[in-house]
C-alpha cells in the first residue's frame, strides 16, 4: 500500500506531462507563468497575512482572547459548549495556529480522553479560520463589503463549535 501512496505524485506529475506534450503544450513556460502568478498572488496577501497574524498575537499576549472569552463562557455553555473551551471558539475563525496551540493547550491540561480534550480536539478539524481566510481572500481581491460573509462565517463557525461539543456528549 506504501508503494502507491509513494508513486502517486510522480505517477500523477508523469501523466499531465505526457497529456501536455500530446496536446502540444509548452509544459516549462505554463508552469513559469503559473509560478509567476502564484508569486505574485503571495506577494499581494502578504500585507494582510502580516496584518491578521499580529492582531491575533496582541490579543493572546494581552489576555483580551481569556478575557473575552470567560464573559462569554455562560452564553457558550447555554449552547453546549464547555467554558474551558470559549478561548477556542474565540480563536477558531481567526487564526489555525492560535486554535491548534489552544487545543494542544486543553488537551494537555485535561487530557486528550477527557470530555473538555475530545470537545476540543473535534472542534479542531470541525471549523475553518473563516475570518481569516475571508481577510485574505478580500484583501487580495479588494472585496470591501463583507458585512454579510462575516455573520454567515461567524454562524457556520458557531454551528460546528455547538455540533462539536454535541457530538462528542452523544457519541462519548
Amino acid at each position: 500500500m506504501q508503494w502507491i501512496q509513494d508513486a502517486f505524485v510522480p505517477a500523477l506529475l508523469a501523466i499531465v506531462g505526457i497529456y501536455a506534450l500530446y496536446k502540444g503544450v509548452d509544459v516549462f513556460s505554463v508552469f513559469l507563468r503559473g509560478a509567476k502568478n502564484g508569486l505574485q498572488t503571495a506577494v499581494n496577501i502578504l500585507p494582510t497575512m502580516v496584518g491578521m497574524l499580529t492582531v491575533v498575537h496582541m490579543l493572546r499576549a494581552s489576555g483580551a482572547i481569556d478575557f473575552v472569552a470567560a464573559a462569554l463562557a455562560p452564553a457558550f455553555r447555554i449552547v453546549g459548549i464547555p467554558k474551558e473551551c470559549a478561548a477556542l471558539v474565540l480563536l477558531g475563525p481567526v487564526s489555525g495556529g492560535g486554535k491548534l496551540a489552544m487545543g494542544s493547550e486543553l488537551m494537555h491540561r485535561f487530557g486528550p480522553d477527557s470530555y473538555i480534550g475530545r470537545v476540543a480536539a473535534v472542534m479542531l478539524g470541525a471549523s475553518e479560520t473563516s475570518l481569516y481566510t475571508l481577510s485574505v481572500y478580500s484583501g487580495y481581491l479588494g472585496l470591501h463589503n463583507l458585512r454579510y460573509a462575516v455573520i454567515a462565517a461567524l454562524c457556520a463557525d458557531l454551528a460546528a463549535f455547538t455540533a462539536s461539543a454535541m457530538m462528542v456528549r452523544l457519541l462519548f
